[in-house]
């Protein structure tokens, strides 16, 4: 997919070194047809990362793409270098007033703080309520998974004692689903949490079904609105080596990590990791935008409702 972005944007040498179509806003202009508008809200504070990883998904189906990177105005990231973010990122005010055919709300690290207690809260609410009726369809990932079945449905997050850190083995649930159109029995996708969301609790809610889910590191994807909604509590994105970088900087800060299981060859750092995941992650994203995007978004993206 030729994915419209700026083209000094540092995701795209990285991308086109990796053989993948990124085309600029000038040739863009010049093809007759209507893109996919997507937005992205990266609350991760290594954004050009975070950039990177989506763009490589997104970036894997026949269907132009525009793209808007979007940053919260109550907060104030001290990872990522500030020019970058006022070249390449709006606010939600800058878009309040704008519909998207899709929209993707990153992870962060806050899963240890009450949702109330982050800076942010208040305005990812109202980013919350505004996509239900602006968006076609929402992927919320990680702790925005949590985050969203916290607003949207009450859904408690609980803090868990050992991370959650590897790369695991999940089962399809509901295989009629075209978000899995493709996808083998058994699947692999990375996790990287100190939280998770309960089988039981969601259970009890109208309107939330579990569409696919693990043995050992348990729910993974639940599904709302007909599609409207998807809360993913993994990582599917990750490039091969984001683990290791955080299995190693947790080293380094003295935490004492768990080394990430099914991740490394033999299960040994030094022998680098073995790459289980990455076909499945390219079908979830390119089904996303298939299936519950482009079929379902109106041609006029202004016709976006509820």
């Amino acid at each position: 997919m030729p994915v419209r972005v700026p083209v000094s944007l540092p995701a795209v040498e990285t991308l086109r070194e990796e053989n993948i179509f990124v085309i600029d806003e000038q040739r863009a202009s010049s093809q007759d047809i209507r893109p996919l508008r997507i937005g992205i809200l990266n609350l991760m504070p290594l954004k050009i990362m975070t950039e990177t990883d989506l763009l490589r998904l997104i970036s894997n189906t026949p269907l132009q793409i525009e793209l808007d990177l979007i940053d919260t105005a109550s907060h104030v990231s001290r990872n990522t270098p500030r020019e970058h973010v006022e070249e390449f990122y709006k606010t939600f005010e800058d878009i309040r007033q704008q519909n998207y055919d899709g929209f993707i709300i990153t992870g962060a690290p806050v899963e240890k703080v009450d949702f109330e207690e982050v800076d942010y809260w208040q305005e990812l609410c109202e980013i919350f309520d505004w996509a239900r009726t602006h968006v076609t369809s929402t992927l919320y990932i990680c702790w925005a998974a949590f985050a969203g079945l916290y607003h949207h449905y009450g859904v408690p997050k609980h803090v868990i004692d050992r991370k959650i850190s590897g790369v695991f083995p999940h089962h399809i649930s509901d295989p009629k689903n075209p978000i899995f159109r493709g996808f083998d029995d058994e699947f692999y996708v990375p996790h990287s949490r100190f939280s998770e969301v309960r089988r039981e609790e969601i259970e009890r809610v109208d309107g939330l079904d579990i569409i696919a889910e693990s043995d050992e590191s348990g729910v993974y994807m639940v599904m709302a609105r007909n599609g409207r909604e998807f809360f993913i509590t993994g990582h599917s994105e990750y490039s091969p080596g984001t683990l290791d970088f955080e299995y190693r900087r947790d080293l380094e800060k003295g935490m004492n990590p768990h080394v990430p299981v099914h991740y490394y060859v033999d299960d040994d750092p030094a022998k680098g990791p073995i790459v289980r995941w990455r076909s499945h992650a390219n079908l979830l994203f390119s089904n996303w935008l298939n299936y519950f995007v482009y079929q379902e978004t109106p041609y006029d993206i202004r016709d976006i409702h509820v």
